[in-house]
């Protein structure tokens, strides 16, 4: 007899049985269901089970908190249920059959932006170690920079950039790779595509409007500018897509004997001609549009109010699964203005819901079981993750989750009214200063320190006031 039979047997009992089963997988700590009918899972029932540290819906996937055993627990279940094994992909494809539009839209979005995070991440903290090494003056009684009294750090400074360069201005590389790769499309040629966007014969797009002229291609009857979209998202979006979906059209009519030649060509040569007429001018219009609206209300005079709306709603669009919009328009602000002051209001948000987290830890101090998780789920949200947190226990008691975007609330007007402002997108959590410009990084301390200290105050307080 299994270590885990009974709880497993309840288990598929309470979720609905086997027929109720579309898909199921199993991550870090949590069980991820993918239910015919949702509302057969008995949700009491399940939380009632001794196993069982909590659950929660996002993505269309019942989610249920199991701990470190749960790889142990999930061979047993499936052993149980007579259900083939699953993978992550899989499920995420079959949960979206129980998404809203929107929410797949979002989904989508994400799984293109996901790949590319790591990068994006270790770009933002390479361009800040820069800016401290380049740019504050700590030397001759701050007249001068490392780089400027070392030459060892004057070289790390400028190889660094090697980086640095290839992350950012590279990036509609990265975009058309991993739109073909989701969608199902030559990833080779996705690449290809995006160098075409960033080649080096192509004029800089930030050098447009300046005193350089561009070149173009001559074709005795049209013009077109031979500029590039560095850095550009939108641009390489739109041209990502394009290219997938000509692939899938020449696809259906080319005869398999020929598709090798003809599918690829007449793919990727339109989709490039139209990338460079259309495709990126409307793109980069779009981009600059959004951006600038952003940009405009995190400066204008009601700045605090925007900022306090969204630090107060950013938790929130994580359960809805929209805040993955995030990622693009973070990008698109660090293309047009040298850095981002919407990201670190995501990383406050997070470091909030954990702080609220820390003080249910406080509350349930004599509780070992409710440790057990919240102990886990505060500590990930500190380091940007923040589901355990939300969905384990802040939204399990209701107002922590309210403590945490209060605080979020003020931390985000802190640091929005200071003008603080973020390399890129960096690890969204305690370790997100190493991301903020050098000299923003004590007005952002002072924003963490707020949405460290008022959700922990104000969970204390809900809770003996038995706030529900």
């Amino acid at each position: 007899m299994g270590k885990y039979q009974v709880e497993a047997q309840q288990l598929l009992e309470f979720v609905g049985g086997k027929d109720n089963i579309s898909m199921v997988t199993h991550c870090v700590t949590r069980m991820r269901f993918v239910l015919v009918d949702p509302s057969r899972a008995d949700v009491e029932k399940i939380e009632a089970l001794k196993l069982v540290k909590g659950t929660f819906t996002q993505a269309g996937q019942f989610q249920v908190i199991i701990g470190n055993e749960v790889s142990t627990f999930y061979n047993e279940f499936t052993s149980i249920a007579g259900i083939e094994e699953a993978s992550k992909e899989d499920v995420k494809e079959a949960a979206k059959s129980n998404m809203s539009w929107i929410q797949r839209l979002m989904a989508n979005l994400a799984e293109i932006f996901s790949p590319l995070i790591p990068a994006i991440i270790i770009g933002g903290l390479i361009l800040g170690f820069r800016n401290v090494i380049g740019d504050i003056k700590m030397f001759e009684d701050g007249t001068k920079s490392l780089i400027e009294v070392s030459q060892f750090w004057a070289g790390t400074h400028s190889f660094l950039w090697l980086i640095g360069e290839a992350i950012f201005h590279f990036l509609p590389v990265g975009i058309t790779w991993a739109v073909t790769r989701k969608m199902g499309g030559t990833q080779i040629l996705g690449i290809v595509l995006g160098i075409t966007l960033v080649s080096p014969q192509l004029l800089n797009a930030y050098a447009v409007g300046g005193d350089a002229v561009a070149p173009f291609w001559d074709f005795g009857f049209a013009k077109v500018d031979m500029i590039g979209y560095q850095a550009q998202v939108i641009p390489a979006m739109l041209a990502g897509f394009t290219l997938v979906y000509l692939e899938r059209f020449f696809k259906k009519i080319t005869p398999n004997a020929i598709s090798m030649i003809i599918v690829p060509f007449f793919a990727l040569v339109p989709t490039v001609l139209l990338a460079h007429t259309v495709l990126g001018p409307v793109g980069w219009a779009i981009g600059s549009w959004i951006s600038n609206v952003v940009y405009a209300g995190l400066t204008s005079t009601f700045s605090w109010l925007f900022a306090g709306v969204f630090g107060f709603a950013y938790a929130p669009l994580v359960i809805t699964g929209l805040h993955h919009m995030t990622n693009a328009i973070d990008l698109q602000l660090v293309a047009e203005f040298g850095g981002t002051m919407l990201w670190p209001m995501i990383a406050l948000s997070n470091i909030a819901q954990g702080s609220a987290v820390l003080g249910m830890i406080y509350v349930n101090r004599k509780n070992e079981e409710e440790k057990q998780v919240s102990i886990p789920a505060c500590i990930s949200a500190y380091l940007g993750v923040t589901e355990p947190a939300i969905f384990g226990i802040n939204m399990k008691y209701g107002f922590p989750f309210l403590a945490g975007m209060i605080g979020s609330a003020v931390a985000a007007v802190i640091s929005v009214g200071t003008g603080v402002m973020a390399n890129s997108v960096g690890i969204g959590g305690l370790p997100g200063i190493l991301s903020i410009q050098p000299q923003h990084m004590l007005m952002f301390a002072v924003a963490m320190l707020a949405a460290v200290v008022i959700p922990f105050i104000l969970t204390i307080v809900f809770a003996k006031k038995k706030l529900k």
